[in-house]
């Protein structure tokens, strides 16, 4: 196997890791919502391990292949890096805030995790989902160049 065949590998992993935590997070929220906190627990710790090993693999992806360029045009490509944009933007800031939720969580600080976590909830679900997104456009959609 060579190394763009490996990174389109990682790629589909990614999305799939992707996937695997915007679920977990909907079934966290939806457990939390009716006060089962164990489920509740689970589910997000699902979500940060999916987040977490997707970190590790998209870092080893881009060492190996680099960026791609997205092959749609005019309107198609506009979307294609609007959400890009978004994802990475948000991305980036929603990382050191779900470290913070898990501080907070640890050290039994449910009331300040319960006031965060409103806030960083969609934010999280938004890039996971918007991850996927990326994924379906820049592979199954258009292709890369």
């Amino acid at each position: 196997m060579n190394t763009a065949a490996v990174g389109d590998l990682l790629a589909g992993i990614n999305a799939t890791l992707n996937a695997t935590s915007a679920v977990a997070l909907c079934v966290g929220f939806y457990f939390i919502r009716r006060k089962v906190i164990d489920r509740h627990r689970r589910a997000m710790l699902t979500a940060v391990g999916a987040s977490a090993v997707f970190l590790v693999f998209y870092v080893t992806r881009v060492a190996l292949t680099g960026t791609h360029d997205f092959a749609g045009e005019g309107t198609a490509r506009i979307i294609y890096l609007s959400v890009l944009f978004s994802h990475m933007v948000l991305a980036v800031l929603v990382f050191p805030f779900v470290l913070r939720l898990l501080y907070l969580v640890r050290r039994q600080r449910f009331d300040e995790h319960k006031r965060l976590a409103r806030f960083v909830f969609p934010v999280w679900a938004y890039v996971s989902i918007t991850g996927l997104v990326v994924y379906i456009l820049l592979y199954q959609i258009y292709g890369y160049a």
